[in-house]
Order: C-alpha cells, then structure tokens, then sequence
C-alpha cells in the first residue's frame, strides 16, 4: 500500500491510540461492506483501513513504521485481532471488526457444522432500520418491527412431512449427510467428502411432502418483533436480534435480524463521539455583566453561570451530561461542551449607538495582546461538527 496509513485513518502523526482506535471505527463503518454492496472501491478502503489499524494500533510496529515507512512492517503483522489484512480475505476482516467493535454481517444458507455430519439449513438474516435520537441513544429503548418473513409451517412443524410422516433416512449416504469420492490428484489417488447428492446433507430424505409448504418446512408470514437496542450505540452500528430473522428450512436454525442505526439530528445539539457540543451565542450585556444561561442536556435544561467578561471562543464544559460508551469501547460518559459567542447587533437605536459611542474612547473597552491571542487560539478549532 502505497498510501500513507495516517491519512487512511484521517489522523495525524502524533494522534493518540484512543484517537486511532475512533478514527478505525469511523473509518470501516463508512466503507463497511454491508453499507456499501458491490462497491470494489469500498471493499478496498475498507481493507486499507484494516491494515493501517492493525499497525497504528501496536506500538512497536508503529514505531517501526514511523522509522522505516511500510517497508518496516512488511511481514510483520498480526496484531489486532491476530490477523494480516492482507493475508485474509474480506469475511475474516469483518469478522475481527465484529468481534472487536460490536458490528454483526450476514448468515449464509447451511450452518457450520462440521461437514463429518448432517447439516441444518440456516434462515438469512432480515435487516431493518432504528432512527433514533440522541435521547433513545443515551438511554437505550425497545422498538417494535411488524416482520413479513419465513416462519415455522403450521402444518407440519417445519419437518417438511404430511401430518402422521417423518423424515426418513436417505439410502445414498445412510443418514451421515456426506458420501465419499475417490479422486486422482498430484498426490495420487485421495478420498473427497462431499455433501450428499440426494439429501443435500442433511441425512434425511422427504417422501410425503406437506401440502401447505411443499416440504419446504416453511412459509411466508408475519411477525411483532421486539429489538432491544442498547445506551451508547452511535450512527451506522448493527444491533443483532439472534434467532428473529428467516426461519431456516426443516427445522434448521433461524437467521438474525439486524438493526442497522441512524441517528435523527438534534436541534441544537451536535455529536463528537461520547460529546456533545452546543454552540451558545450570547448578548453584548450578557458577555460582559454576566448571567445564567439554559443549556439544552439530552433529556431537558441545564443552567449554567456565564462570568462577567467572558471571551468569545470560552469554551465551558458540563461534566456527564454526553453519552455513554457501548461494549467496552470509549470510557464513562461524556459532556456536553459549550462554544461561546458572542452577537454584535447589526443596527442600533440612537441611544443605543450613544451609548456605545461614549465607550470607545474608554480603557476598559480597549483589548491587551494578551486577551488577543487568547480569543484567537479558542477560534482556532472553534464549531466543531
């Protein structure tokens, strides 16, 4: 990889490994293969951003990084999660995602059972959508889906038979599920185990199918499925219900339903991760006398004092009043961060531009170097978004 890995993850040189480890998440959530279907060119970043990770994030092989660039790291991976992102296809790098930052994928057709025995059909997964605000995000909620999906045949229990038959055995490959092939190869002659031809592996065969599902074991119905999706989960998670989705075929094992977040944005308030910022504009008079102010908190007002002669640029904290983490990644809560402005009115009164023309002149009104640069470092990272 050519590119640098501090620019794949948007970070700087001296960024903190907290600071890396958000701008991963960030970073594979955006080109994640399940927002991004049949899309090469974020199937590719998403990899980029793996292998930039599995080295950022191990100190010695940053620091060799950091010395001898990728050169210095070539043959050397292995950190996160133990996998080499380039050694790995896309389903093992997803998988370590998951298993690392809470993020769930698809299912395929058959379980993974061990091919030495019968194998049960596995239902898809079904995904739907949870907008949610700040408040549900916080505190976490329950939402209710009306499904239409596979379900469990009523007739015959999902064994695919007519009322008073069973599965029988199938003959091909005596109930194993897999036959034996002999096979000519480099090595010489070798024994292939395939999933039998007749049953498909399951070891069983259907000789009267049930009229309601064609022995199928299922049929299309519908569903209420409750989902409980916990406190701290950010925009582009996927909260998994286990065993909600499709019903897997002859009483296999059920799919998933995964719940894909979206965040609805707040009025006033705007996230940073565990954060939260607000931008406060206050009144000439308020900025010099002083006054108590209402913050808008996630779930109501908080009121906080403003010091005579605050600055534009202060920057104020209320401790607590942000997010949770979710899973082990990030710590506590976070705040809510006040940016304060200040309003200068476009128009005046008469007596309003005396009054202000009788100040000019005095000392008070006059700003220090100090003051100056103090104002103008606060601007410098000033509305973040």
């Amino acid at each position: 990889m050519e590119e640098d890995y501090y620019k794949i993850l948007g970070v700087e040189k001296d960024a903190t490994t907290d600071q890396i480890k958000k701008a991963y998440r960030r970073t594979a959530i955006k080109y994640h293969p399940d927002r991004n279907p049949n899309n090469k060119e974020a199937e590719e970043k998403f990899k980029q951003a793996a292998e930039a990770y599995e080295v950022l994030s191990d100190p010695e092989k940053r620091a060799k990084y950091d010395q001898f660039g990728k050169a210095g790291v070539d043959g050397n991976t292995g950190g996160f999660g133990g996998f080499d992102a380039n050694g790995m296809d896309l389903n093992d790098i997803i998988r370590n995602f998951a298993q690392n930052f809470g993020f769930g994928g698809f299912s395929g057709s058959f379980d993974d059972a061990s091919s030495t025995g019968p194998r049960k059909y596995q239902g898809s997964d079904l995904r739907v959508k949870a907008k949610l605000t700040l408040q549900e995000m916080a505190q976490g909620v329950t939402k209710k889906y009306k499904i239409q999906k596979d379900i469990t045949c009523p007739e015959c229990h999902g064994s695919g038979c007519e009322k008073d038959y069973k599965p029988e055995n199938c003959t091909t490959c005596q109930g194993r599920g897999y036959v034996l092939h002999t096979r000519q190869s480099f090595f010489g002659m070798t024994q292939v185990q395939e999933p039998c031809p007749t049953c498909h592996g399951e070891g069983t065969v259907i000789k009267k199918p049930c009229s309601h599902c064609h022995g199928e074991g299922i049929v299309k119905g519908e569903e209420i499925v409750e989902v409980k999706i916990p406190a701290g989960v950010v925009e582009g998670m996927i909260v998994n219900a286990n065993g909600k989705g499709n019903a897997g075929k002859h009483n296999g094992i059920p799919g998933n339903i995964q719940v894909v977040i979206e965040e609805i944005p707040h009025p006033e308030l705007i996230r940073d991760g565990q954060d939260l910022i607000y931008n406060l504009l206050l009144t000439i008079p308020q900025a010099v006398l002083g006054d108590s102010v209402e913050i808008p908190t996630i779930d109501g007002k908080a009121k906080i004092n403003i010091k005579a002669g605050t600055q534009p640029g202060t920057t104020l904290r209320l401790r607590g009043k942000g997010l949770p983490a979710i899973k082990g990644y990030g710590y506590g809560t976070g705040d809510i961060i006040v940016n304060v402005s200040i309003y200068i009115p476009e128009t005046l009164s008469k007596t309003e531009k005396r009054i202000f023309e009788d100040l000019k002149d005095s000392e008070n009104i006059q700003s220090s170097p100090s003051i100056k640069d103090k104002i103008f470092k606060a601007f410098k990272n000033y509305f973040k978004a």
